[in-house]
């Protein structure tokens, strides 16, 4: 049983390059210190005293500024490549996460919160281009995974660390998150050559594909329905936090440990999930179920008392249906492109995902205000259960026969 485990580990990490690694360990770096975004809904209301509303608001801005900031990375990786985007991206980052802890008053958060995000979220579409351009076609899928393992064991490192700092001074949450960016991108210079991508390198301009992402039908419904998801998937780092403190009275470094338990399910159980899952059936039939597992764990606050293992219980489910569906989700849109193109595609991608960041807390803060939590937790399984019905759609389903899956 042990050897099956060990041997089970041991291939599913097997035949990634070196450089994806090396990609990894910088994303590691950088998101060790991921600790102001958790707690920025509890720092505006607990610490600023703004009102949920308004500290809806400024989550909402923040992502507003994603959506600009993977427009502008997405466009500058296809350009000049996703190396130098990357580096400038992490350094623009943690300046301004330095800068914005000492930015209390309402206008200003919202000013530097949304600059913040452009700097920093423009790192996203260069960085899903670097692990396409590091990877090979038949692990590309472990690849990303690796790299989301990388994100999720900082954000359990980001999480936990991030609880103990709040419950000390929550201006140490803007430093350190700023430094381990910065650090991050001194690590990737370290570690990885400079390479030539970006369609300003082509010597053959033919070879440049015209044709934007927003005009495949196919991915706009994807897009459309990732957006869906997103906007209930981000609930779980702006609003449930706020709701574990004001109403089940959990303190911030138990919700701090309960982040970290989203990235520690994820570090311990996704690649080998995905290495086992991979190839078996269409990757729409395991969005589908990560999604309705999302909506499950949302609904399950509403049906468990309030207490500690109530609390374990939600975010673990919600965490399952993370792994079900992220993977494969970007299985989905890195298939339909090519190296000239995948900036626009990541862009977009990234794009749905900003737009969720903004619909989470801002119609969910006002959900919260003008109605209940509980409603909420009702409104959210509902949705999730409308986006999984839609990957059954014949165009998206077709598309991702077991055959295709892996590419």
């Amino acid at each position: 049983m042990l050897s099956t485990a060990r041997k089970l580990y041991k291939d599913a990490y097997t035949g990634l390059s070196r450089k994806t690694w090396y990609l990894s360990l910088v994303m590691l770096i950088n998101r060790s210190g991921t600790m102001v975004i958790p707690f920025m809904t509890i720092y505006c209301t607990q610490s600023l005293k703004f009102s949920i509303t308004q500290a809806g608001f400024i989550m909402g801005l923040f992502g507003l500024g994603a959506i600009a900031g993977a427009m502008i990375g997405g466009r500058i990786t296809d350009s000049f490549g996703f190396y130098p985007q990357q580096v400038i991206s992490l350094l623009l980052g943690g300046i301004m996460f330095i800068i914005t802890g000492y930015l209390h008053t309402y206008p200003s958060l919202c000013i530097g919160t949304f600059i913040l995000s452009v700097c920093n979220e423009s790192f996203r579409p260069a960085n899903a281009a670097a692990i396409a351009y590091y990877s090979k076609q038949e692990n590309r899928t472990r690849s990303y995974s690796l790299n989301r393992l990388a994100i999720n064991l900082g954000w359990a490192i980001g999480g936990a660390l991030g609880g103990f700092l709040a419950s000390i001074n929550y201006k140490l949450l803007f430093w350190v998150d700023g430094f381990t960016n910065i650090a991050a991108a001194f690590l990737l210079l370290k570690l990885l050559p400079y390479v030539k991508t970006g369609t300003s390198h082509l010597k053959d301009k033919h070879k440049i594909i015209k044709q934007p992402a927003y005009r495949d039908k196919i991915y706009v419904v994807f897009i459309t329905l990732t957006i869906l998801y997103t906007s209930c998937f981000f609930q779980l780092f702006t609003i449930l936090p706020v709701f574990y403190k004001t109403q089940w009275h959990l303190n911030e470094q138990f919700i701090g440990i309960l982040m970290a338990l989203n990235g520690i399910i994820i570090v311990l159980i996704e690649m080998i999930l995905i290495y086992s899952l991979e190839g078996t059936r269409p990757l729409t039939t395991f969005i589908r179920t990560g999604i309705l597992f999302v909506g499950f764990g949302y609904a399950l606050t509403n049906l468990l008392p309030a207490s500690a293992w109530s609390a374990i219980s939600c975010v673990s489910i919600i965490t399952i249906g993370e792994i079900l569906s992220l993977p494969f989700m970007n299985s989905f849109w890195i298939k339909r492109t090519s190296e000239t193109n995948r900036g626009q595609y990541a862009a977009m991608y990234t794009i749905a995902w900003s737009v969720g960041q903004i619909a989470a807390p801002t119609l969910g803060s006002q959900v919260v205000q003008n109605i209940n939590y509980t409603t909420l937790w009702w409104i959210l399984p509902i949705i999730c259960l409308l986006a999984s019905l839609g990957f059954m759609l014949p165009g998206l389903s077709a598309n991702n026969s077991k055959t295709e899956f892996a590419s």
